[in-house]
C-alpha cells in the first residue's frame, strides 16, 4: 500500500472513528493511536483504485476526458469504497491471500451480492483501462504477434472476430461486459456477461481467462454517445491496446 493511502486512512480513522479508539485506549486494549488504526485496516483486507496509466483526454477524440475522470473517480472508487466498507460476513467470502483474478475465481451463486458486483466491477474496471491505448492519430489498430496468429485459427479474419464482437456487444441488454477469453480448450472465445459478471467466475455461463475487455454499461459512454452504443463500441476499436491483449494471450 502506497504511504499516501495509508496516511489516508489513518486520518479517517481518527476523524470519523475518535470514539471508538478513545475507548479501546481507555481500556487498556490498545496502546497507541496508530495501534487502533491498524487494527481497524489490516492491510491485506483492502483494495486500492489502481492509479490510471494516462490523463483522463488521453482517449479524445474516441473518449471525452469528462467521461473518462466519472467513470475512473466515481464508478470504479465507488466499487473499491463498497468493497472496503462491507460488512464482515462479506469479507468473509473474500479470500485476501490471492490477487483479484484468483478472487473472481471464487465467486459463485452463495457470494453475497455486495461481494459479487462490487469484486467484478473492480476486477473488470482495473482490467478495462489497462486495454486501453491513445490514438490521437486515428491510425488503424489491430493485433500482431501470437494473438494474431490464434485470430486468424478461430476466427480465420481479424474483420470477422472484429464484425461479431462487436455484433454481440451491441446486442448485450441492459448493462454488461463483451470479452475476448481463452477458454479451457486453449482456443479463443467472444463471451458476454450482464452487470460486473466476467468470465473467471463460476458464476458465467462460459468460462475462460480475459484477453480483451469492453465495458458497455451506459456510464462507460454516454456523456458523448448518449444511446448510440454501436457508435461507441465502433470508435473503441481505435484505442485497443493490443500489445496488453498479447501479453495476457501470452501469460495466459
Amino acid at each position: 500500500m502506497s504511504d499516501n493511502r495509508r496516511d489516508f486512512l489513518k486520518k479517517g480513522a481518527l476523524l470519523g472513528l475518535s470514539g471508538l479508539a478513545s475507548g479501546l485506549i481507555g481500556n487498556n486494549k490498545l496502546n497507541s493511536i496508530e495501534q487502533v488504526t491498524e487494527t481497524l485496516f489490516s492491510e491485506e483486507e483492502l483494495f486500492v483504485l489502481p492509479k490510471l496509466p494516462y490523463a483522463y483526454n488521453a482517449m479524445e477524440p474516441f473518449i471525452d476526458a469528462k467521461t473518462m475522470e466519472i467513470h475512473y473517480l466515481k464508478h470504479h472508487q465507488g466499487y473499491v469504497d463498497k468493497l472496503n466498507g462491507a460488512p464482515k460476513s462479506d469479507k468473509k467470502q473474500i479470500d485476501f491471500k490471492v490477487d483479484d483474478a484468483a478472487k473472481c475465481r471464487n465467486i459463485d451463486d452463495k457470494t453475497s451480492t455486495l461481494v459479487r458486483n462490487n469484486l467484478g466491477g473492480h476486477y473488470n474496471h482495473s482490467l478495462f483501462w489497462t486495454l486501453l491505448k491513445s490514438n490521437p492519430e486515428k491510425k488503424p489498430n489491430a493485433p500482431t504477434g501470437k494473438l494474431a496468429e490464434a485470430m486468424t485459427k478461430n476466427f480465420k479474419f481479424f474483420e470477422e472476430f472484429q464484425k461479431e464482437f462487436s455484433d454481440k456487444a451491441t446486442k448485450i441488454f441492459g448493462s454488461g461486459w463483451c470479452w475476448l477469453i481463452v477458454d479451457s480448450n486453449g482456443d479463443l472465445k467472444i463471451t458476454t456477461t450482464s452487470n460486473q459478471d466476467n468470465p473467471l467466475m463460476k458464476v458465467a455461463s462460459e468460462h475462460g481467462t480475459p484477453v480483451l475487455a469492453l465495458d458497455v454499461w451506459e456510464h462507460a459512454y454516454y456523456l458523448k454517445y448518449q444511446n448510440r452504443r454501436a457508435e461507441y463500441i465502433q470508435n473503441w476499436w481505435a484505442l485497443v491496446n493490443w500489445d496488453k491483449a498479447e501479453q495476457l494471450f501470452t501469460q495466459k
